[in-house]
């Protein structure tokens, strides 16, 4: 059994820190968050995620795990704090894990391994952390291990990734490597993998989310090629698809979460380098823009239009909403409806639009939800954002009723075009 001090209890954070403990190692969960500690000793667990609130009774009632509102010493520190990211700038904040190293330097001994699992640029376990815990007196690669081990899980299978996906593993040296694998070797089913040094780990991370948002991006300009043609994206990314060195993602109303949004841009940090990234990125965020440039081409005008947004969650079946096209989609066309004053001053178009916005996974009191029956009455055109189950299984007859002008952009295809070609229903795919 090892001592492990879990630094930050979010989206990671808590189900590696139950992990940990259910494979029979004594975790201290430890968040800076007096709310977040307090649910947890209520056995309150403060997101959603399937089969993660038994998965934390049940470490927390083996005395394996318990949380804590202080650092304590460890045998290993790991640490999952958040690396937020300025859209603006460009930049991502590192504070939270300088300050997680200035935290653990107290506590740290001689032997201990510290663990980085957060998403973060190259380089920053050795120039941003590293630093902060030398300030121990203590030196990383000779009196304790230094690691970078990215976490590479997906929201809603969170759980079974954890423990079946492989895992990289990047310390200062072969010492600090070596150190993490055993600890790992605890649960992780994959292979685990070892890199020259953290850096290389860090890096790996990044192009594996870069590789699949750039992919996306490709198949969103491609959806957008073949509308100018009338031929279906789908199919010809289906038949392009029966290649075998072919592989070309789906198209869709944008790219969501914490990861693909942002990790491409955590690159470009010491590097000016990025140019097929950063166009990437572009063509990815561009398309809440060209939705509503199908929803104009569908309705000829959104003056007065009641459009119905179908998921604000950015993937189906779980209620995570960070970076949601949804959401990005509704502040597009909230943004025209402010703007339609000064556009008609201007000689421009009114665009004056109702938003109604459901999905039945998301409980967010900020967000103005409604039930999907209540969405749909009146609408003019429902565009589905998130491939909910829900969605998929839409009653046709209900939907017909309910709005009024029978119109769905499913931006996800999860509808079956044969079942909804009908005169009364007009049906857009992406």
């Amino acid at each position: 059994m090892s001592t492990i001090c879990a630094h930050g209890l979010g989206y990671i954070g808590l189900p590696t820190a139950a992990m940990f403990a259910n494979y029979d190692n004594d975790v201290i969960g430890y968040d800076t968050s007096t709310e977040v500690i307090s649910q947890l000793e209520n056995g309150e667990v403060h997101f959603d995620e399937p089969g993660l609130r038994a998965f934390v009774t049940q470490a927390l009632e083996s005395g394996n795990l318990s949380v804590s509102d202080e650092v304590v010493p460890a045998k290993y520190h790991i640490i999952c704090v958040p690396t937020p990211f300025d859209d603006d700038a460009k930049e991502p904040n590192l504070d939270y894990v300088e300050a997680a190293g200035e935290a653990i330097a107290p506590h740290l001994r001689t032997g201990d391994t510290v663990i980085l699992e957060s998403t973060v640029p190259p380089g920053t376990t050795v120039a941003t952390l590293q630093p902060a815990l030398e300030e121990s007196g203590l030196s990383a690669g000779r009196d304790f291990a230094l690691v970078h081990c990215p976490e590479t899980v997906l929201p809603g299978n969170i759980i079974t990734e954890l423990r079946q996906n492989n895992r990289i593993i990047g310390g200062v040296n072969g010492v600090s490597t070596e150190a993490a694998v055993r600890l790992y070797e605890s649960f992780v089913e994959g292979e685990i993998r070892t890199t020259a040094n953290a850096t290389t780990a860090e890096f790996v991370k990044l192009i594996q989310n870069t590789f699949r948002d750039t992919n996306i991006a490709l198949a969103n300009e491609i959806a957008k090629l073949a509308a100018d043609y009338e031929i279906d994206s789908r199919e010809v990314i289906d038949l392009a698809n029966d290649h075998p060195r072919v592989n070309i993602h789906q198209p869709g109303p944008g790219v969501g979460g914490h990861c693909l949004p942002i990790d491409p841009w955590f690159l470009g940090q010491g590097s000016d380098q990025l140019e097929l990234i950063s166009t990437a990125r572009d063509v990815n965020d561009g398309m809440s823009h060209y939705v509503v440039e199908l929803l104009e081409g569908e309705l000829g005008s959104l003056n007065d239009a009641k459009i119905a947004i179908l998921g604000v969650a950015y993937k189906g079946n779980v209620g995570d909403t960070r970076k949601s096209p949804g959401l990005a989609l509704a502040q597009e066309l909230q943004e025209r409806t402010e703007a339609a004053p000064n556009a008609v001053a201007d000689g421009g178009e009114p665009s004056d639009v109702e938003l109604a916005l459901t999905d039945p996974h998301v409980e967010d009191q900020t967000l103005s939800l409604e039930p999907l029956s209540e969405a749909l009455q009146g609408a003019d055109a429902a565009v589905i954002t998130t491939d909910h189950d829900e969605y998929a299984d839409l009653d046709i007859g209900a939907v017909t009723s309910s709005m009024r002008t029978p119109r769905i952009i499913d931006t996800k295809d999860i509808l079956e075009p044969a079942d909804w070609d009908r005169d009364q229903i007009d049906l857009i795919r992406l």
